[in-house]
């Protein structure tokens, strides 16, 4: 699987006072959205950290763009594609749509790293759910 879709809905809670989805809640739907394409891949942040050698991602860049607000009561779908997969680096792109419009775009670098914080390459099991 390279590409998935994932809908999520906008809440009151995410919005500012006009209605208008606050900046930083588009973080979380991203986080959402790719979370939830790596479990379609199957790759459960769960299983990860239950390994001999226990592996976690963060977020080491992201660049966003906004392009149209979303309100409240939409509903959003969020595509999240794998790019890349370089040494313990994974590339992701991601577009956030109402009705088919462009609402936000992210370029994403992940990190895969032991618990101790250091970088380390996607054992090959792994990378194999993405068809690596």
């Amino acid at each position: 699987m390279n590409e998935f879709a994932f809908d999520v809905r906008v809440y009151y809670e995410d919005t500012d006072f006009s209605g208008v989805v606050y900046h930083a809640r588009y973080l979380h739907f991203f986080e959402r959205a790719r979370t939830e394409a790596l479990r379609a891949s199957g790759v459960s942040h769960t299983e990860l950290l239950a390994r001999d050698e226990p592996l976690v991602f963060a977020v080491r860049r992201m660049n966003i763009e906004w392009v149209a607000p979303a309100k409240i009561d939409d509903v959003l779908t969020i595509r999240t594609r794998f790019a890349d997969f370089r040494g313990a680096r994974m590339l992701l792109d991601q577009e956030m749509r109402r009705e088919g419009a462009l609402i936000a775009r992210a370029d994403v670098e992940a990190a895969s790293m032991s618990l101790d914080g250091r970088p380390r390459r996607m054992p090959a099991d792994v990378l194999a759910k993405f068809g690596r």
